[in-house]
């Protein structure tokens, strides 16, 4: 009696995944372009936005391992958000009760499908590190990009990009502090001020915000993420040496 062989699991190719995503990232571009009217510059930064979503995707992830649904999610979500930056400069300023408007809507729809990848990677048992990672990161360039189309739309100045680049300027001294690459632990803390920093952005972006009511808001919202990257800062510092023995 011959031994049954195990079905091996269907895997779907990550490749195949990155298709699709960029196929949804060019239907969500030719809403933008018909809502905006913008140049082939909005184009070509979505198309580079994505191109790096392929390559982290291609350098971070077993190309033999199955993608999995919640990563499936988050990149379903990243093609929303590539689109938002990209159109971010090219908001129509002239007609703000329409260009404004569709904008936070579209950024609400981002903020509603951050849960998502989540509770699938639980109900799945598919978490890793990665696709916690590549959600952080989505969330970091939806934070930018709602930066950007707060100051074109008027409502606050410049200063309000240091929300967006905090980010960013932690991962560029971790580059030169290899301390700041440890672990964190999970905080409830970190994520409700995310959350608080999407939700200023978008209501700052609707017509009817004052810019006094705006620039107080953001201003909170940028207190509290500073205090909140020099907590975990401290909080690594004084663990260092810990990790360098271990």
């Amino acid at each position: 009696m011959d031994s049954e062989r195990p079905l091996k699991p269907f895997i779907i190719p990550p490749w195949a995944d990155l298709l699709w995503g960029a196929a949804l990232t060019a239907l969500w571009m030719v809403v933008a372009v018909g809502l905006y009217s913008s140049s082939w510059l909005m184009i070509i930064f979505a198309t580079l936005l994505y191109s790096f979503v392929c390559a982290a995707v291609f350098t971070r992830w077993p190309r033999d391992a199955d993608f999995g649904w919640a990563n499936r999610a988050t990149l379903f979500r990243s093609s929303l958000i590539i689109v938002l930056v990209a159109a971010a400069p090219f908001i129509p300023t002239s007609t703000p009760d329409s260009g404004l408007w569709l904008y936070a809507i579209g950024a609400l729809l981002a903020l509603i499908l951050d849960g998502v990848d989540g509770k699938l990677a639980r109900a799945t048992n598919s978490g890793s590190e990665f696709g916690a990672r590549f959600d952080m990161e989505m969330d970091a360039l939806l934070i930018l990009g709602l930066c950007i189309a707060v100051i074109v739309s008027g409502k606050a100045g410049a200063w309000v990009l240091a929300l967006g680049l905090m980010r960013y300027l932690f991962v560029a001294a971790a580059s030169l502090l290899d301390w700041l690459n440890n672990p964190l632990p999970d905080s409830f803390r970190r994520k409700t001020i995310c959350v608080w920093q999407i939700v200023t952005l978008m209501v700052a972006i609707l017509p009817p915000a004052p810019p006094v009511f705006v620039g107080l808001t953001l201003a909170t919202a940028l207190l509290l993420l500073f205090w909140s990257f020099m907590t975990d800062v401290y909080w690594l510092y004084q663990r260092r040496f810990h990790h360098e023995t271990v």
